[in-house]
């Protein structure tokens, strides 16, 4: 099984390096993309697409990441009067989602244009807890590499997977919210080379700056917290982990 592990993230490792070098060379991202959610040429084009969609149109409440490459989307979520929620970074704080309105920005003499970057959003918006927070209609994450049958890869550090765990613990998403991602076409790849694993949700809808791909994912969908997939440093910097693992500890459960 440690074998097993260690294949699967060397494998999603190699997958990442070899599309944030394509993006490179082909001058498709913007900004260095290594590393990261790579920004690319095209995102606001794609975010123009993504609107286009009755899962868009029809959404109300927004959960996206935080990433440079959804700047558009972000915005476009909070020009057409979407409520709009973002993890804080890393999930450090207990109250970790940021809410956003257009209303509360107006009221601040706010820009939304400001706002929808990531660094300002902790400023510009406000804290909520879970249980501040309203249903999410349409989850938009971030992805270095995608495909066609709903697979996924963020850069690695599972915090996009872990966010939706909690918020379907919560009753915040639910076994049908779509689950979407903007991404250039050179990030689409094989789902052969992104094996998914129980913790991982795999993707509804991929939009492109060219095309729109509903992905019908055979994956199953996580029922929440897989707690064997948690890692000590995360529930040891994560304040909201603690405290849902508060009772598995007074049980004796955890491990």
């Amino acid at each position: 099984m440690k074998t097993d592990w260690i294949g699967y993230h060397r494998e999603k490792d190699k997958l990442r390096t070899e599309i944030w070098s394509l993006l490179k060379q082909q001058a498709a991202s913007v900004g260095d993309p290594f590393g990261h959610i790579p920004n690319f040429v095209g995102a606001q084009v794609a975010a123009e697409r993504l609107a286009t969609l009755p899962i868009w149109q029809q959404a109300k409440t927004i959960k996206c990441n935080p990433d440079s490459s959804q700047i558009p989307v972000r915005m476009r979520a909070l020009q057409e009067g979407k409520r709009l929620y973002m993890a804080v970074p890393r999930l450090t704080d207990e109250r970790c989602f940021v809410e956003l309105t257009a209303e509360d920005l107006q009221r601040q003499n706010i820009s939304i244009a400001e706002s929808a970057i990531a660094r300002q959003a902790l400023s510009c918006g406000k804290l909520v807890s879970f249980a501040e927070m309203e249903p999410i209609d349409l989850v938009i994450v971030g992805c270095v590499a995608a495909g066609r049958h709903g697979g996924r890869t963020g850069k690695g550090a599972g915090f996009a997977d872990l966010e939706l765990a909690m918020l379907k613990e919560f009753g915040l998403v639910q076994m049908d919210t779509p689950i979407v991602t903007t991404v250039h076409p050179l990030q689409i790849v094989a789902d052969s080379r992104l094996p998914m694993q129980a913790h991982d949700w795999g993707l509804n809808w991929i939009v492109t700056a060219e095309e729109v791909m509903e992905t019908n994912t055979s994956y199953p969908r996580p029922m929440g917290l897989n707690w064997d997939s948690i890692r000590p440093e995360q529930l040891e910097q994560i304040p909201i982990l603690r405290k849902l693992n508060e009772p598995r500890r007074r049980e004796g459960r955890e491990e």
